[in-house]
C-alpha cells in the first residue's frame, strides 16, 4: 500500500478523533459535576477506587516504556500488545475516575506553603495534558493501524513524553493528596 493510500486511511479515522477528543474531556468534567445521590441513587462512596486508578496510571507508565523498549529492539508485535494494553488501562483509569467522582465528594488538598504551589502546578499540567494528550494517543494509533509507520513514529515522539508525563503525575498527585482522604 503506498503512502498516499495510508494517509486517505488514516483520514477515514479523522472525524472520530475530533469527536472523541472533545467528547471525552466534555463528558468527564460533565460528569465530575453530577453527584448520583443528588439524583436520588442510593449509592456507597467508592472511596476505595482512588489507589487502584493511582496504580493503573503507575502500570500505564511501565507498560508505555516497556513499549518504546519493545519497538526499539525491533518486537513489533509486543510493541502493538502493550500500547493495546496502554489504551485500555487509559480507559479503565478513566471509568473509575469518573466513578469515584460521581459517588464521592472531592478531597481538598490540606499542604500549605511551597508544597501547595507544587501540588497545584503538578496537579494542573496533569489535568491540562491529560485533555491535550487525547488526540495525539488517537492519532498515533491510528497511524498504526493504517501501516503508516513513518508519521506514526513522527508523532509518537511527541506523544509518549506527554502520556508518560500525565501517567506519572497521576500517581504523584494521587501520592500528595492521599493523606487528605476522609
Amino acid at each position: 500500500m503506498s503512502t498516499q493510500e495510508n494517509i486517505q486511511d488514516e483520514k477515514k479515522y479523522n472525524k472520530w478523533i475530533v469527536i472523541l477528543s472533545i467528547f471525552i474531556p466534555v463528558a468527564v468534567a460533565g460528569l465530575f459535576a453530577v453527584k448520583l445521590k443528588d439524583l436520588g441513587i442510593d449509592v456507597e462512596p467508592l472511596t476505595f477506587l482512588p489507589p487502584i486508578y493511582a496504580a493503573i496510571n503507575g502500570l500505564t507508565a511501565v507498560v508505555l516504556i516497556i513499549a518504546v523498549l519493545a519497538i526499539k529492539k525491533g518486537n513489533r508485535k509486543l510493541h502493538e500488545r502493550l500500547m493495546k494494553f496502554a489504551i485500555t488501562l487509559s480507559v479503565a483509569f478513566l471509568l473509575m475516575y469518573i466513578a469515584y467522582h460521581m459517588t464521592s465528594d472531592s478531597t481538598k488538598f490540606g499542604g500549605e506553603g511551597t508544597i501547595r504551589y507544587v501540588y497545584f502546578f503538578i496537579l494542573l499540567t496533569h489535568i491540562l495534558l491529560s485533555i491535550v494528550v487525547i488526540p495525539f494517543v488517537l492519532i498515533t494509533y491510528v497511524r498504526a493501524i493504517t501501516n503508516n509507520f513513518e508519521r506514526h513514529k513522527k508523532i509518537a515522539k511527541i506523544t509518549f513524553p506527554l502520556w508518560l508525563y500525565v501517567a506519572v503525575t497521576g500517581v504523584i498527585v494521587y501520592l500528595m493528596i492521599s493523606p487528605y482522604y476522609i
